[in-house]
């Protein structure tokens, strides 16, 4: 019969770690109602099992077992230590075959960024396929500019972001992956006088009033635009309403003025916009994936499903248009 010799520590304070071996005596000792049956199921010898006990409960401060005649039974606090401690194992399990993973990039919580002119819509395709492949993972959406993601992404507040280029501000931290370019269009009001032509050069464009206008501090689509037209001679005119949004589209429709646009940004258009392609080589938006200096698997994972899905529709958007 099990005999506890412990010698119980008075510090209240005192910080323990019991094994998991000897939580797995414990309850098996609980379950089988004596320490001979348990050490039979264990395939231990009895005077090992009762020395890990005898430890266990010098460790813990309290008396885990009864003497009975017929066994042991638990006391009080051995019933509410064996209640607390009976899926201990399960959950060591589970913990380490999430950690697995999460470093096989299969699991965890991916924050993505995008900015506005890089829709969420053109990442949707990546997002199903992902989440087809790697259903235990989740992805947290955030819209912010190509700026604002880059210094997110190198304090670490975010994984991955989908930027519009150019940037102001680069930094070590981070790494650019370019993704193919998209040609620009212009957005026009559907009653505009060049709404029905078949294309446009961007220098018809000089007299007209933008939507959009460049941000002193950031890079993106504004930027982009207005240095195409600087190059062509002429600066932006500004509408009496502007937007760096997706609302410019809005606006555009609302008579306000005009906007230039990467191709993609067409599938946000409400009704009363008329789209005419800007026949210019350079009238293009680069665009690029922004990734910690060394990203999670599951960023890595990401990255490389829309680098191989988004170049694939832009080959077939270069086809089309051919």
């Amino acid at each position: 019969m099990y005999k506890s010799n412990t010698i119980f520590h008075d510090d209240p304070y005192r910080f323990v770690m019991p094994t998991l071996r000897q939580i797995r005596y414990f309850l098996a000792i609980g379950a089988q109602g004596g320490f001979t049956p348990a050490a039979a199921a264990l395939h231990v010898a009895q005077p090992a099992l009762s020395r890990q006990m005898a430890l266990l409960e010098d460790e813990l401060g309290f008396a885990l077992f009864v003497r009975e005649a017929r066994g042991v039974s638990l006391t009080p606090a051995g019933r509410q230590f064996r209640d607390r401690v009976a899926n201990i194992e399960q959950s060591l399990q589970t913990a380490i075959e999430d950690g697995r993973q999460m470093s096989r990039g299969e699991a965890g919580v991916l924050r993505l960024l995008h900015s506005s002119s890089l829709p969420l819509e053109r990442l949707l395709p990546c997002i199903r396929q992902f989440h087809d492949g790697t259903p235990s993972a989740r992805i947290d959406i955030d819209r912010l500019s190509s700026e604002q993601q880059l210094a997110e992404i190198a304090e670490g507040k975010a994984d991955i972001g989908f930027i519009r280029l150019p940037v102001l501000r680069r930094t070590d931290d981070v790494a650019l992956r370019h993704l193919a370019a998209e040609r620009l269009v212009a957005a026009l009001p559907a009653r505009h006088p060049l709404a029905g032509t078949s294309s446009l050069a961007l220098a018809e464009l000089a007299e007209e009033r933008f939507v959009s206008a460049v941000h002193r501090e950031r890079g993106g689509l504004a930027r982009c635009v207005t240095e195409l037209c600087l190059k062509r001679g002429f600066v932006p005119r500004l509408a009496p309403a502007i937007s760096r949004k997706t609302s410019m589209l809005t606006l555009v429709a609302a008579g306000f003025g005009i906007a230039v646009i990467p191709d993609g940004m067409q599938k946000l258009a409400s009704p009363g916009i008329a789209f005419v392609p800007l026949r210019d080589d350079d009238a293009v938006a680069a665009s690029a994936i922004v990734l910690p200096a060394a990203p999670l698997p599951l960023a890595e994972a990401f990255a490389s499903l829309a680098e191989g899905l988004l170049g694939a529709a832009a080959d077939a958007a270069k086809a089309r248009d051919f």
